[in-house]
């Protein structure tokens, strides 16, 4: 049986099975140990019986006021280990502790809008669109390499209403968007 755990900087030796799709955003080794020891209990990995690493959840909390929420920064699951529900309890992880223990109002993330099973498998989990980011994702530095980010959101129980769901109605540019 598959267990979640709270990701150690040691993992950080044993993740490529997990890192090396083109679909998942890797970062600089500080950056991953900065989410580690600032944010330790929303950074959790998915590891198998036989203690091989399966998937992985980053995440950060941010804003202010009814902006305060959770944020996925990272998530990914081993190609050889999708479609078994890894990416599911781990969203559902991560937004029971942004709901819990840090009071939020909601989850965010974002995705590469050229990246349909995601926005799918997000869409199943209630997350909605709330925005496009234009050229979130940047390129080689021409813009015709950028790619548009959609922001998707799932409300946390407080926010009662859901009116951090309610889509923006307008594209915004990536120094738009601040928390």
């Amino acid at each position: 049986m598959t267990s979640l755990r709270r990701f150690k900087a040691t993992d950080l030796f044993r993740f490529n099975d997990v890192n090396l799709d083109h679909l998942t955003e890797t970062y600089g080794v500080n950056f991953y140990l900065q989410y580690l020891s600032r944010w330790p209990d929303i950074f959790y990995a998915a590891e198998s019986p036989e203690g091989r690493l399966m998937g992985y959840v980053m995440g950060k909390t941010e804003g202010r006021g009814k902006d305060w929420h959770g944020h996925v920064t990272a998530i990914t699951v081993a190609p050889s280990c999708r479609r078994i529900g890894l990416a599911d309890q781990m969203m559902h992880l991560l937004e029971q502790v942004s709901e819990k223990v840090y009071n939020g109002y909601f989850v965010d993330l974002f995705v590469r809008i050229s990246n349909t099973v995601a926005i799918d498998m997000y869409t199943k989990f209630g997350y909605t669109v709330y925005r496009r980011v234009l050229g979130y994702y940047g390129g080689s530095g021409a813009p015709e390499a950028d790619e548009d980010a959609f922001d998707m959101r799932k409300s946390l129980a407080r926010d009662k209403d859901k009116k951090s769901m309610i889509p923006l109605g307008r594209d915004v540019r990536p120094d738009e968007v601040y928390f």
